[in-house]
Order: structure tokens, then sequence, then C-alpha cells
């Protein structure tokens, strides 16, 4: 499977944006999709992840209550909506797809990963 992370720029803090993962090759409902960050000179980090069923979601504690992910699986499509952003927000966020269905914290338990966009938050 291919990812192709869009959606990302720039926007004043208390901002949204939206970002998308489109997946080819197979179809995103194989799989679960997870949502990573990666700041300047910082580890990549949880953001978000959603089953493989859709039906649950996680997320991590610094985005709970702003950020939804979702997925569309006729448009093989997970979506990231990012409200009330803040400045901390900024880094380049990852999408990413795992086959099994546990441990949707950890970057390392998944199996393929999209080129990433840029997401700066300004103050």
């Amino acid at each position: 499977v291919q990812l192709q992370a869009s959606g990302g720029g720039l926007v004043q803090a208390g901002g949204s944006l939206r970002l998308s993962c489109a997946a080819s090759g197979r179809t995103v409902s194989s799989y679960a999709v997870g949502w990573f960050r990666q700041a300047p000179g910082k580890e990549r980090e949880f953001v978000a992840a959603v089953r493989r069923s859709g039906g649950r979601t996680y997320y991590a504690d610094s985005v709970k209550g702003r950020f939804t992910i979702s997925r569309d699986n006729a448009e093989n499509t997970v979506y990231l909506q990012m409200n009330s952003l803040k400045p901390e927000d900024t880094a380049v966020y990852y999408c990413a797809v795992k086959v099994d269905s546990d441990n949707y914290y950890y970057s390392a338990n998944y199996n393929y990963w999209g080129q990433g966009t840029q997401v700066t938050v300004s103050s």
C-alpha cells in the first residue's frame, strides 16, 4: 500500500486544518491507521489512530478534544481534523497503517508510512 498525506499548511493559533491520508495499492479498510508527528529536534510522537473497523479511535492527551480522526473507506482515505490549533502542534505529520489490532500508540508497530505533510501554527 502507498500512502499520500496532504492538507498541511500555515495557520494561526486557534485555526483549523484537515489532513488527508490517501491510500493506493490496497484498500485502507484492510488496516488500522495512525497519525504521528515530529517536531524539529524531537522524536516522532503518536497523535491519533483508528481501528480497522473504524469503530474505536485513540488520541494523545495533548490533542484530545481538538483533533478528530475519521476514515472514508469509499474514498480510501483517512482524515485528521485539527481544530483549536496551537503553536506546539507545529510538526511534520505522518500517516501510517498497521495490520494487527493492538499497540496503536507505538510507531514501530506500523508497517507502511506516508511521506509527511508540514503543519505550522503561528502565535
